[in-house]
């Protein structure tokens, strides 16, 4: 087989929603490069797959390019990972697709399709999803005043990231920009056995989590419709 980078979802929550096409990939490949070889491992021992992988995530430097390009020039097989759901959404792998498809053409990367949390947290919340507008996750600190009021200027329905630690700030956040009445989501632990959806307008769902502290755990996608 000619040297190709795959890029492969993987679950986001529930084991089971891993592709037959991914297991194989996972399986057939040289090497898994993943955004934290630990959760990867975690997966691939799961499904009996042995593997060796190679990490891969935002603090690589050139020196990992310079590996990776080298296990391609042998006509090695790669399969990115992410630590859940589509690498590249999101996700610093966009920037090793990008540079792997200038350096070898389109042909060496393919797409092994799997779940994604932004179209699992739209079916799940029931919102219409002809037109959305993803933003990923919201800054830490600085821009993250104007991150919400794009959120709120933007017409049609929004899907963000966001982590436990900083929901109920982002919560809080969504109250002082969104108009009365706006409709919000917030969707968590998605397809895992604690999977919950709270819907309602902004100061609802932030006044449910501030008297339900147990409930904030978990990654976040949060709907603006």
């Amino acid at each position: 087989m000619e040297a190709k980078l795959y890029i492969v979802g993987t679950p986001i929550g529930n084991m089971e929603d891993i592709t037959l096409r991914a297991l194989r990939v996972l399986k057939e490949a040289d090497v898994v490069l993943a955004e934290d070889t630990r959760v990867a491992k975690k997966l691939l021992a799961h499904f009996d797959i042995t593997t060796p992988t190679l990490s891969y995530n935002e603090h690589s430097g050139e020196h990992k390019y310079e590996k990776i390009f080298a296990l391609l020039a042998e006509g090695q097989i790669l399969a990115l990972v992410s630590d859940a759901g589509m690498p590249a959404i999101s996700d610093p792998g966009a920037q090793l697709v990008a540079a792997v498809r200038e350096q070898y053409g389109d042909a060496a990367v393919e797409v092994v399709p799997g779940p994604s949390a932004v179209t699992t947290a739209l079916a799940r919340s029931g919102v219409r999803g002809d037109a959305f507008t993803f933003f990923g996750f919201p800054p830490h600190k600085k821009g993250r005043k104007t991150f919400f009021e794009r959120v709120a200027a933007t017409e049609g329905v929004v899907v963000f990231y966001e982590s436990p630690h900083r929901a109920i700030k982002a919560l809080e956040s969504l109250v002082n920009v969104l108009a009365e009445g706006q409709q919000v989501y917030a969707c968590r632990e998605l397809t895992k056995m604690y999977e919950r959806v709270v819907s309602g307008t902004a100061a609802e769902v932030l006044e449910h989590f501030t008297t339900h502290p147990e409930e904030v755990r978990g990654e976040w996608v949060v709907v603006v419709a």
